[in-house]
């Protein structure tokens, strides 16, 4: 990924490290331009709303969100955690709603872009084009990753599975350090994310922790030993389209 974006204060980390994922200054400089700005959010706000309008794309700066939905009793499954450098809500440009609510993990900030200048902007630039298409594309193929893991894995191959996933995908955007990065997930979201009991998570925290394969400790995760940890987990960063180094 060239690092000609370095100096873009929104877009730095948007497709970083992605395969295909190497947008043209000029594009870059347009896409920049349109943003309307940037605004934060405190820890575990509603930042979109199942079924309400959306009029505007959201691009993750600093924090982490999530998508969740809610069943009849309240219960809620994490269906998407999203790093900085996304789009939380592109889905809803040509939607113009989601079916699904996106929170805050922990307090945010964020750039918007209004639906309206996105579409001027696009209107002639069919690489930009490409490149947004390509970022919806990323999401639905985690997608079905997380339906992967969710149906296939045991309880400490989920959490493993995703643990690993976002130790990549952190490490794409510069935050993420020989096996080290910051997670302000709780017990409980490891669970909503995975199927499983805050008790359930505990456990398997412990054996991760006991078989000397990875530390959860204060929000801050250290893969001790990263090729065991992904075979336990099944994990293949493929679906992530990392640039080749990354594999």
């Amino acid at each position: 990924m060239s690092d000609e974006r370095g100096d873009r204060p929104y877009l730095k980390r948007f497709l970083r490290g992605r395969r295909g994922g190497n947008i043209a200054p000029d594009d870059l400089a347009a896409l920049e331009a349109a943003a309307q700005g940037e605004q934060t959010y405190r820890s575990r706000a509603i930042v979109v709303r199942a079924g309400s309008p959306v009029t505007n794309s959201t691009l993750l700066l600093e924090g982490f969100m999530c998508r969740y939905m809610d069943d009849r009793a309240g219960h809620r499954q994490l269906v998407a955690i999203h790093v900085p450098g996304d789009f939380v809500d592109l889905h809803g440009f040509p939607m113009g709603w989601l079916d699904h609510d996106i929170g805050t993990i922990g307090s945010v900030r964020v750039a918007n872009w209004a639906h309206s200048a996105l579409e001027e902007v696009l209107e002639h630039r069919p690489r930009l084009t490409r490149m947004m298409w390509f970022s919806t594309l990323l999401d639905a193929a985690m997608h079905r990753e997380w339906v992967f893991r969710l149906g296939r894995l045991d309880a400490i191959g989920r959490v493993a599975h995703l643990l690993c996933e976002l130790e990549v995908r952190l490490d794409m955007v510069g935050l993420a350090e020989n096996g080290r990065y910051h997670l302000p997930l709780t017990q409980a979201d490891l669970a909503e994310a995975c199927g499983l009991t805050g008790v359930h998570v505990n456990r398997v925290l412990r054996s991760l922790r006991e078989r000397e394969l990875l530390l959860f400790r204060n929000n801050e995760v250290t893969i001790l030993d990263k090729a065991a940890l992904r075979a336990l987990a099944e994990f293949d960063p493929m679906y992530l389209y990392g640039d080749p180094p990354d594999r």
